[in-house]
């Protein structure tokens, strides 16, 4: 699986930005997928996750702020970030594999880290 994210840039706080997520290759068997970051001296961090099914999980800090929706057709995932925060600037990544690798696991597909910056 290749991913292949888009969308990161320097916004100010309180606004929104989308992240934009491609996959191609074997992505049929492995159907979670999902955003995780990972701010200067911090390990990586689960942020939101989507199944082909439409289940969606989200890690508490970014939850009524964060939407992640999927287009099963492109084999795209997005998230939307609303109400951002200084806290959560960080590079983010878009991973896949199965879905409880990718909610309680580490994935082993991952795409380029995307960088968000939000100024105070």
């Amino acid at each position: 699986v290749q991913l292949q994210a888009f969308g990161g840039g320097l916004v100010q706080a309180g606004g929104s930005l989308r992240l934009s997520c491609a996959a191609s290759g074997r992505t049929f068997s492995r159907d979670g997928m999902g955003w995780f970051r990972q701010a200067p001296g911090e390990g990586r961090k689960f942020v939101a996750a989507t199944n082909r099914s439409g289940s969606t999980k989200y890690a508490d800090s970014v939850k009524g702020r964060f939407t992640i929706s999927r287009d099963n057709d492109k084999n795209t995932v997005y998230l939307q970030m609303n109400s951002l925060k200084p806290e959560d600037t960080a590079v983010y990544y878009c991973a896949a594999d199965y879905w409880n690798v990718v909610t309680t696991g580490i994935p082993v597909n991952w795409g380029q880290g995307t960088q968000v910056t939000v100024s105070s």
